[in-house]
């Protein structure tokens, strides 16, 4: 995806967003499905990074969330890290309401608890319940690609269908976490 189809994400609504997505889901179609151990990050991980920053634009945190009003959004990555630098390429120099973005990663929870975003890697599945848990009081948008996420109390859970990005959205679990997420953004996933 392009740095300017980026910037101008943040000016989209309704019908602009719903074209931004599937442009974005539809670069999967056509990409090679390569091997795991492959040296570069996978056209899907690029994708999945350029969701992060669009979902970002259509949900509001509760105030508690930032420490001030210039505290940058962080997106955390828990795990392994599938993402390379493509979500560091996807945010740089980008800003959403008057703020910057930063990337952190970690294989403990409490590393990332000021985070707003934290993307769970598939190599924490079988402690997706714990992390939800001790992340329950915490107004943190969950984001993962592990099957039943969404289900099991998380936010969004990404998921391939036909080599097309798809996504789900739980807005129950975001509403006790004092998320609100615009219908725009409902209205796209599942």
């Amino acid at each position: 995806m392009k740095h300017t189809a980026r910037r101008r994400a943040g000016h989209l609504s309704g019908v602009g967003l719903r074209i931004l997505l599937s442009l974005a889901a539809g670069a999967l179609a056509f990409a090679p499905w390569e091997a795991a151990a492959q040296p570069a990050v996978s056209k899907e991980y690029q994708v999945k990074a350029a969701f992060l920053f669009n979902f970002v634009q259509f949900v509001e945190w509760p105030p508690r969330a930032f420490a001030n009003s210039d505290t940058p959004i962080c997106i955390g990555v828990l795990g392994e890290d599938p993402f390379g630098m493509a979500l560091e390429e996807t945010v740089r120099d980008e800003t959403v309401k008057n703020r910057k973005f930063i990337v952190q990663r970690s294989r403990q929870v409490a590393n990332l608890k000021d985070c707003q975003i934290i993307f769970i890697s598939k190599s924490e599945a079988e402690r997706v319940s714990g992390i939800l848990s001790e992340l329950d009081p915490v107004p943190v948008l969950t984001v993962s690609e592990t099957q039943g996420f969404a289900q099991r109390g998380g936010i969004i859970n990404l998921y391939l269908i036909a080599n097309k990005l798809r996504f789900e959205v739980n807005p129950s679990a975001a509403g006790r976490k004092g998320l609100k997420i615009s219908s725009e953004l409902l209205s796209l996933g599942k």
